[in-house]
């Protein structure tokens, strides 16, 4: 029996199907409950050579590339508390499987809030760092690597590990979180964090604009990065056969803001108006059938990579004020043809200063195409990742480089 069995007033089960990890199925299922058992499961999972994925609430499991084995799925949902909301100073902690909705329903009793869209619904903390998500409002307030100012994490070998802590100012350790942040879980696992928050703007209001397409955008798409009225988010929709939408998000004070959308109209003329649908800002995709991947590249160059999306026939919908966008291919594209579009987009985004990625898609297309592409930087990556693992048992393969 597994050492794992024997750490006490921890739930561990056989996996079934549903635990599976980009297809691939774990032998066992650890529930813990806080940071000491998370500790005590991965000494002991290292101990016997047992190699541990972690999990949230599982919304992006399949996300990067599986993992060349699994035999624990470390399942954090149990650990879903909001541990401390110091509204004075604006942070905000939780452990690793709270969910983004429920942490933000408690700053919102103090009319506060982790400037993060919750893009994917279900999200939990540990997958925010995990993945580095990001949604339109990234624009004004960053990313998460710029909102997280404190970890706790568990190394493979079950020490825990901190870093930075209550107060915004204070970068003790600042490094450490950035290394989790984006790591896809391959480094140490995140059992609770530290956010600062902003308090929530009295109004928000989108103005939309429909061009014929994402070149016809540019001027549209220039005009309103480049604007003095600081929008919060300028976000591209464009899809084959349709006109390219372009939105300007706008927040703050109710007569500020009145006063900004009026300028934002005359900017943009007669065709553009209040956007009062319901419009999604998600990912351009219906079904998780269809293969997601994500593209950056400079902020000029935004309806340039938007338009070859289209001529390919993607659905392509993101931030033009960053740089980042996601495109859907149809349900049912083959691999080969999943692998020849996101070669064609690599090569177009790399030329613009960016990278094109294959994010999530059923198993029988992210085992056949190259996931990452080339990857600057990635002997220093190995390098800390045998810092950090040096027996690979942690998420091995799900990272760039089969990190």
């Amino acid at each position: 029996m597994s050492t794992l069995a024997r750490v006490p007033d921890v739930d561990v089960q056989d996996a079934t199907e549903t635990d599976s990890v980009g297809g691939v199925r774990p032998r066992l299922v650890a529930r813990p409950t806080s940071t000491e058992q998370v500790s005590q499961l991965l000494s002991a999972a290292a101990a016997d050579g047992l190699v541990v994925v972690p999990r949230g609430r599982g919304t992006k499991l399949r996300w990067g590339v599986p993992p060349r084995s699994v035999d624990v799925l470390l399942d954090l949902s149990g650990m879903d508390r909001v541990l401390e909301h110091q509204a004075g100073d604006l942070i905000v902690a939780a452990e690793a499987g709270t969910p983004l909705a429920a942490m933000q329903d408690t700053c919102a009793r103090a009319d506060q809030r982790l400037a993060i869209d919750e893009l994917v619904p279900g999200t939990t903390i540990g997958g925010l760092i995990a993945t580095n998500l990001s949604g339109p409002r990234r624009m004004a307030y960053g990313t998460m690597r710029d909102l997280l100012i404190g970890v706790t994490v568990v190394r493979p070998d079950g020490v825990v590990a901190k870093a930075g802590g209550k107060v915004v100012k204070n970068v003790a350790g600042y490094d450490l979180g950035k290394l989790m942040t984006g790591s896809f879980g391959t480094l140490a696992v995140v059992t609770s964090a530290f956010f600062r928050l902003h308090p929530v703007p009295e109004t928000s209001t989108w103005v939309s604009l429909e061009a014929g397409s994402p070149s016809a955008a540019t001027e549209t798409v220039r005009q309103a990065v480049h604007s003095q009225m600081v929008p919060a988010a300028v976000e591209i929709d464009a899809q084959p056969g349709r006109p390219t939408l372009v939105s300007a998000l706008l927040e703050g004070t109710e007569v500020g803001v009145a006063g900004r959308v009026d300028q934002l109209l005359r900017l943009w003329g007669d065709t553009a108006a209040v956007d009062t649908q319901e419009r999604p800002r998600g990912f351009p995709r219906e079904s998780e059938s269809q293969a997601l991947l994500k593209l950056t590249c400079a902020i000029s160059a935004v309806p340039e990579i938007a338009q070859a999306a289209v001529d390919l026939g993607l659905h392509a919908r993101g931030s033009a004020g960053t740089g980042v966008l996601f495109a859907a291919l149809p349900d049912g594209t083959p691999p080969e043809t999943v692998a020849s579009a996101l070669e064609r987009l690599r090569e177009r985004t790399t030329a613009a200063g960016g990278a094109a990625v294959l994010l999530d898609a059923p198993p029988e297309i992210s085992t056949a195409v190259d996931a990452w592409g080339p990857v600057p930087g990635i002997e220093l990556m190995r390098r800390v990742k045998e810092r950090f693992d040096p027996e690979n048992l942690l998420s091995p393969g799900r990272f760039v480089g089969g990190i």
